[in-house]
């Protein structure tokens, strides 16, 4: 058998080459019966996302599946793959299975410990398994794989530290106040990375959302994208007592909140900590508001650091996963090894079997019936001495099972007892 990944990704082809590959779920059952129909293609799986389209092939070993993927392609896509070639990578045997692991673990992905791949990968899975395109040798290997990413999750840290500005101001507030539950957020300006800070919040339990605009018709549509509250763009100062979070994203010149209208607020909010985060350029917050006990001033440089810095850690626990990768790799293809003498193993004890069966008649036929406890110790006694005949060289095929050597001992051990290919 022979196992094939070919595939481009975000590091090896833009957009416009990714786009190209690309194929929408709809279409994937006709795209794996149309590979299933090559003659040789045993199981098929497409992977297509935004950042990567992969076909994965197990085929018998007189075909080539180089040829039938370009071939797919051609016809499928209108492409030659002479044409993409720079862009396309190929992966066989081990070197796929590692590739494989490495993606559901995200550590392929555009931000290393991402979530989102391995779901995209079951789903994959999943389509290829309803369209009857997995349903053997390779279930097992993606079963194997989404295991693989379930241990790197929850062995390293690799997907706990927050690496988008908008996640970090959340994981920052909840370092501030402990739990974000019932916290109350005003968002000042309607640009996308508040807004995305805005949803976080909520998600993580913040139970109202006030938005105020220049333009108060944007307040009223943003407003209900969290169904919070408007409010006029000349109110929001006096709300602020009300308010633990405070979101600016204004386009303003100029700060519109000074250090002594902060003030004004923390003695209205009685010495309670408020989160500030600035991710204005020109800022909309005067820095000395930092100064204030118990209010915590965050802007964009900040949290970008605080983005950066996790970037850096989620990188060392990369290490640890990739030697957990390559670990589970080494397991997988030494089971993948045993496997392959395992027919030569079921072979031998069958060829010992007859033999024992043969000898036990020929017992018979001389001696006519034996009593049942005669029968017993002769059971006994040809099983015994069966077992430790064949013992030897079980051993023997399992251990030379992946050694470069080993494909002689095993061919030796199976003309020494006449077993066919």
């Amino acid at each position: 058998m022979k196992l094939l990944t070919t595939g481009v990704s975000h590091k090896t082809a833009p957009v416009e080459v990714r786009e190209c590959l690309a194929f929408r779920e709809e279409t994937l059952p006709a795209a794996l019966a149309d590979l299933r129909a090559h003659d040789g293609v045993s199981e098929a799986v497409i992977l297509s996302t935004c950042n990567r389209v992969e076909i994965t092939l197990t085929t018998e070993d007189g075909v080539d599946p180089q040829a039938i993927v370009d071939r797919f392609l051609c016809i499928h896509k209108s492409i030659d793959p002479d044409a993409i070639a720079p862009h396309l990578y190929r992966h066989e045997g081990r070197d796929a299975i590692h590739h494989l692991f490495r993606v559901a673990a995200s550590l392929d992905s555009m931000v290393v410990g991402e979530p989102q791949i391995l779901g995209q990968l079951k789903n994959a899975y999943a389509v290829a398994k309803e369209a009857g395109a997995v349903c053997g040798w390779m279930d097992g290997l993606l079963t194997r794989a989404f295991s693989v990413a379930k241990r790197v999750r929850s062995e390293t840290g690799i997907g706990q530290m927050a690496v988008s500005v908008s996640y970090a101001a959340v994981e920052l507030a909840r370092k501030i106040f402990g739990s974000l539950n019932n916290r109350t957020v005003m968002i000042v300006g309607a640009g996308k990375m508040s807004e995305l800070a805005a949803r976080h919040l909520r998600r993580s339990g913040a139970s109202h959302v006030f938005v105020t605009n220049r333009t108060h018709e944007r307040a009223v549509e943003m407003a209900a994208l969290f169904q919070g509250t408007p409010v006029e763009y000349t109110r929001f100062t006096s709300m602020l007592p009300e308010v633990d979070i405070l979101i600016t994203s204004s386009g303003a010149p100029h700060y519109i909140l000074h250090k002594d209208e902060m003030v004004r607020v923390r003695a209205a909010r009685r010495n309670r900590p408020m989160f500030l985060i600035d991710i204005a350029v020109p800022r909309n917050i005067e820095p000395a508001v930092n100064d204030l006990e118990n209010v915590f001033l965050y802007d964009i440089d900040d949290l970008q650091e605080v983005v950066n810095a996790n970037l850096r850690e989620r990188a060392k626990e990369a290490g640890h996963a990739e030697r957990m990768v390559e670990e589970e790799v080494d397991r997988m293809m030494a089971r993948l090894k045993v496997a392959e003498v395992t027919p030569t193993i079921v072979g031998l004890q069958e060829q010992l079997e007859q033999i024992r069966l043969g000898e036990l008649e020929k017992i018979r036929r001389r001696f006519g019936s034996l009593t049942p406890q005669q029968e017993e110790a002769l059971e006994a006694l040809t099983r015994g001495i069966i077992n430790k005949i064949a013992h030897g060289p079980i051993s023997e095929l399992r251990s030379q099972a992946g050694k470069p050597e080993g494909a002689h001992v095993i061919a030796a051990i199976r003309k020494a007892f006449h077993l066919q290919d």
